[in-house]
């Protein structure tokens, strides 16, 4: 598992972080697949700034022995509003707005609708 956080990046606070780094590890023990298969498909998260990205890593197909992130979601914390917003990564590579719940209040309830995706943006 590889988890990147770029603390000079990092402008939340230290609370906020904790709370956002335990939610998120939550879900990756939840999720991740068995070990064994890790190699071939695995779940990470990495922490810019005040958002947070979940993304699966896998080797390329045509060179395994390098390894590839795979955007799955993507939710920016707004400190001023104190909520979450939602993204999506479309097959343009841009993030977009996730419509049917465009914010969260907090980081529990983001990886739930990454774990639903029950109008299957983020697994596809």
């Amino acid at each position: 598992m590889i988890i990147q956080i770029y603390r000079s990046e990092i402008n939340m606070d230290v609370f906020k972080t904790v709370e956002t780094i335990e939610g998120l590890e939550s879900f990756l023990e939840k999720n991740r697949p068995p070990e064994e298969i890790r190699k071939e498909l695995d779940l990470s998260y990495r922490i810019e700034g005040s958002s947070v990205i979940i993304f699966e890593l896998r080797p390329f197909w045509n060179n395994p022995d390098e390894i590839m992130e795979c955007n799955i979601a993507k939710a920016t914390y707004v400190k001023s509003k104190g909520y979450w917003k939602v993204f999506w990564q479309r097959a343009d590579l841009k993030w977009h707005s996730y419509s049917p719940c465009t914010t969260v209040k907090n980081i529990k309830e983001f990886v739930r609708l990454v774990e639903e995706d029950s109008y299957g943006c983020f697994w596809g």
